[in-house]
């Protein structure tokens, strides 16, 4: 009899509810979407304070490190003696005789304890504030809590600035799909006719091209010697142009229906333009649609450009990326003995569920008044 009070006491508090209130509390009952969104949260604010996050530069090569293995953090050390303060062994590289390579083993005789806060490289906030503080370091030796690449460079700072670009080129990509997308498809769905026909066949030639091959083939049309900004920028609009016609096709669609509606048929019959039409009818009613269009194909960029730079197309140094990052594993004896340069590509695995779990989340609250 209780459950049943409460459950009437539910429906009554639902009805004193907007459409967007229904629409927030139904996304916060998705735990998995709200959960993808904390993580992402996280992932953005490390990016955006990449300098003080990452431990050491990018570019600085530690030559008595090259390709060794991740530190461990330890509170019990080898005599089984506790401490609070976490810390790492220190490595010691030896030359193996058979081999040739380095191989790396901790000297249980030295301890390097983790600090928070510390004073190392200096280093432009956002290019304006220079500061040389950094989350967390060691006051003597080194630490690399990801490994290093073949010239000694420290992995988690790289994945780190790494995402700058990773994360960034999806979302200046999607606007463009957005804005070009639901553009061209308002336009066509509304007009109908000879428009619709034109933009139509276009876009069906558009999309029998594969798509990997269409953006290695444009992303090699980019002149070699740009400097990387202007490579960013360019994979920036490859990626966006390429991906709107599917979104197009879907608002061309939501609004051959709307057209028909009697509001926007009361509005052309009193005089309004088309301009305000698209903006004060047909726009806010496939705009839900657009965001949720627009976010499933977030992971979709972030393959992109990660395919991209793993082929050699893409992001090009001084500047990084988790793709460029993750072209250093292609080889079989690179992942054979140095496993950790993988890593970067779990990056690129946790961001794109996320997206899609957001998405697929958004999808779920357009109807907020389904079940």
């Amino acid at each position: 009899m209780r459950n049943k009070e409460i459950d009437s006491g539910e429906k009554n508090e639902y009805r004193y509810l907007s459409t967007k209130q229904l629409m927030w509390r139904k996304f916060l009952h998705n735990r998995v979407a709200v959960t993808a969104v904390i993580i992402l949260i996280l992932l953005y604010i490390v990016i955006i304070f990449a300098g003080f996050f990452a431990p050491y530069n990018i570019s600085k090569p530690h030559s008595e490190y090259l390709y060794s293995p991740p530190h461990v953090l330890r509170f019990i050390d080898s005599e089984g003696n506790f401490s609070i303060r976490p810390f790492v062994y220190r490595m010691v590289g030896e030359r193996d005789p058979d081999t040739l390579r380095f191989v790396y083993i901790e000297d249980k005789s030295k301890k390097d304890y983790l600090s928070l806060f510390v004073h190392g490289e200096e280093y432009k906030l956002w290019g304006f504030y220079e500061t040389d503080i950094h989350l967390f370091g060691v006051e003597e030796g080194e630490i690399f809590l990801l490994g290093t690449d073949y010239r000694g460079r420290c992995q988690l700072s790289r994945i780190i600035f790494g995402g700058r670009v990773s994360a960034t080129i999806p979302l200046i990509g999607v606007s463009i799909i957005m804005f070009i997308g639901s553009v061209v498809g308002i336009i066509s769905g509304y007009y109908g006719g000879w428009v619709d026909n034109i933009t139509q066949r276009f876009i069906e030639v558009l999309r029998t091209f594969p798509q990997l091959a269409l953006w290695m083939a444009l992303a090699a049309a980019i002149p070699p010697n740009w400097p990387s900004t202007y490579v960013y920028l360019g994979i920036v609009v490859v990626l966006g142009f390429i991906g709107w016609p599917g979104l197009a096709r879907e608002v061309r669609g939501k609004v051959l229906v709307l057209r028909e509606s009697d509001y926007v048929y009361a509005a052309k019959i009193t005089g309004v333009g088309a301009g305000r039409i698209f903006f004060t009818h047909l726009l806010p009613n496939v705009s839900s649609h657009i965001i949720v269009i627009g976010t499933l194909a977030i992971p979709y960029l972030i393959l992109g450009e990660s395919t991209l730079s793993f082929f050699g197309l893409g992001i090009k140094p001084p500047m990084t990326s988790w793709g460029l990052l993750l072209s250093q594993a292609n080889k079989i004896q690179v992942l054979k003995l140095y496993p950790w340069m993988l890593i970067p590509g779990l990056f690129i695995i946790i961001s794109v569920i996320c997206f899609n779990f957001i998405g697929d989340g958004l999808r779920d609250v357009i109807d907020p008044y389904s079940k």
